[in-house]
């Protein structure tokens, strides 16, 4: 455990430094975190280095599903699996209901969770429909949400290039959203928090 604590702390300064030289990285919180307080992590998804910017940047290691695809060179597989993140097959998840009980169980185990509730990458680097799993998730889990807005990780590295390009990047760490335990477990409580997380996450693209 403890050299698995060692080597992730080593990844995450090392693609720290190298961002905020090569893409001029620039992190924002709107409020400090909460110490002691879990997490569901939502945030847009523009390119591939989104996982790594929020789980370099993010204060705790973060868990999240990335696709296998990812882990297929040894190094770069290493690197993100030391920052959190759990390899899936597009089989293994193909299921709406298997990767919400995935996402649970990351969540239950005792781990602040990332999620992309936009449900693949944006292919023009606009924030898409949301799509309700996190909802479901926050309601089963009674779970504050964190909204997260990355801007310039589209004009990087956008769905298809090989390379990262050094543009500006900006993280943005939102007011997280909490709920009454009324609106967890009433049947407009998803609604309700749809609602909320559109709005917040759309006021941070507007304001990146």
């Amino acid at each position: 455990m403890k050299q698995n604590r060692i080597f992730y702390a080593i990844v995450k300064n090392f693609f720290k430094i190298i961002l905020k030289i090569y893409n001029r990285c620039s992190i924002r919180w709107l409020e400090k975190l909460p110490p002691g307080e879990k997490f569901i992590v939502a945030s847009n998804h523009a390119s591939n280095l989104d996982p790594l910017l929020v789980g370099c940047f993010f204060p705790r290691m973060l868990r999240y599903f990335a696709k296998e695809e990812l882990f297929t060179n040894w190094l770069f597989g290493a690197c993100i699996r030391a920052l959190g993140a759990v390899p899936v097959s597009r089989g293994s998840n193909a299921s709406a209901a298997g990767a919400l009980k995935g996402f649970m169980k990351l969540y239950q185990d005792g781990s602040d969770v990332l999620i992309f509730p936009e449900g693949g990458r944006t292919l023009d680097g606009k924030l898409q429909p949301l799509e309700a799993g996190v909802a479901l998730i926050a309601a089963h889990e009674k779970a504050p949400i964190l909204p997260v807005y990355i801007k310039g990780s589209f004009d990087a590295m956008p769905p298809g290039a090989a390379l990262v390009k050094p543009k500006k990047i900006t993280v943005t760490f939102g007011k997280p959203l909490r709920f009454s335990d009324e609106v967890y477990t009433s049947k407009a409580g998803r609604n309700i928090i749809m609602d909320s997380l559109n709005t917040a996450m759309r006021e941070l693209a507007a304001e990146a």
